[in-house]
């Protein structure tokens, strides 16, 4: 089978998604099929020429490919009698981001009209879809909730499984991944100036842009945590990334209403690192027990503080609930080759 997997395209900038739909391409090979990613460019400002990038995947005629698996908005709108989409996220500033006031889209007529020309084309797309895949339940929730479309939710597996075999309890958090207000890597430095001097902070990873990352630098200035927070603001390299992650006393991952459990927080858990998360924080939720498998404080500085004292300063306690939030991972029994099988259904 000739399959061909779409996803967005937006030039330097790398994350989950793009992984994803690597290591898919993968996997689908792997158990004996051919495979291509189909990564098609998106630009979401400004949010008036969203509609002519929609018309022109719309408008993309495939022909060669036996089944086509689309993940992203708006390269799952493409056209194929065998699609099927493993939803991981649509264009959120039309739907939930829209009613918490963070979108990008005009306000009056303007914006509802966005919204209008999103929803009906993701609802067309959604109909004609032979299946329909989420990455959590909370994606599955919101489409139910704007769309009125069910799906099976189908975890993405770790990718590189084999680094992430966890290490000695170190003393420091670790915060990975990509930078940007989202992640919210800023309230950990907000919190550091109100957690005791023994608490040390390590955050890797690249800014979505130069003003993500200077941010973070100013603020470490700012609030004088230069002996006690260490950047690496870049992308970093695989196995440096693991050995960041494998030496952690904890990891913390702190994204607004995240779809997904996030790569950082499922190869946390696989390292045996307990988790530090916050209460609005979305589907890393399913993973993140509060005192089981670690830590989940209000989104606030002051809230967060005693959290990352006592995941520095109680190694034994921060080495248990890394233990059972490694157990609850494997209790899932996510792998590739069955989520391909399902995926090629």
């Amino acid at each position: 089978m000739k399959v061909l997997i779409v996803n967005n395209m937006a030039p330097f900038v790398w994350g989950g998604a793009e992984e994803l739909a690597v290591h898919l391409q993968k996997n689908v090979i792997a158990a004996g099929h051919e495979a291509e990613v189909l990564r098609i460019p998106f630009q979401w400002e400004p949010a008036a020429r969203i509609p002519s990038q929609m018309l022109m995947v719309r408008a993309f005629e495939l022909w060669n490919v036996d089944h086509v698996i689309a993940l992203k908005f708006p390269a799952y709108l493409i056209r194929h009698p065998k699609k099927t989409l493993w939803l991981l996220h649509q264009y959120r500033q039309a739907y939930d981001l829209f009613d918490v006031g963070q979108t990008n889209l005009p306000p009056g007529a303007a914006g509802d009209e966005l919204r209008t020309v999103i929803r009906n084309a993701d609802n067309e797309s959604f109909a004609e879809s032979r299946k329909i895949f989420t990455n959590s339940e909370v994606t599955r929730q919101r489409l139910r909730h704007y769309n009125g479309f069910d799906a099976e939710v189908l975890l993405p597996p770790i990718n590189d499984a084999e680094l992430f075999g966890g290490g000695a309890t170190g003393d420091y958090i670790f915060a990975g991944g990509r930078i940007n207000d989202m992640k919210r890597q800023f309230l950990l430095l907000e919190a550091m100036r109100h957690a005791p001097r023994h608490v040390k902070l390590l955050i890797a990873g690249p800014p979505d842009s130069p003003a993500d990352g200077e941010r973070l630098r100013a603020a470490v200035e700012r609030l004088g945590l230069a002996d006690r927070v260490r950047l690496d603001l870049r992308f970093l390299p695989r196995a440096t990334y693991a050995e960041y992650l494998n030496g952690a006393a904890a990891v913390a991952y702190l994204p607004f209403d995240e779809d997904s459990l996030g790569y950082v927080s499922m190869e946390a858990a696989l390292a045996g690192k307990a988790l530090i998360t916050t209460t609005d924080s979305g589907g890393i939720l399913s993973l993140v027990k509060h005192d089981e498998t670690g830590w989940v404080a209000e989104p606030h500085a002051e809230a967060l503080a005693p959290v990352l004292a006592e995941a520095c300063g109680n190694a034994q306690r921060a080495a248990s609930r890394g233990a059972a939030a490694r157990a609850l991972w494997l209790s899932l029994g996510i792998d590739w080759p069955h989520t391909v099988e399902k995926l090629l259904r």
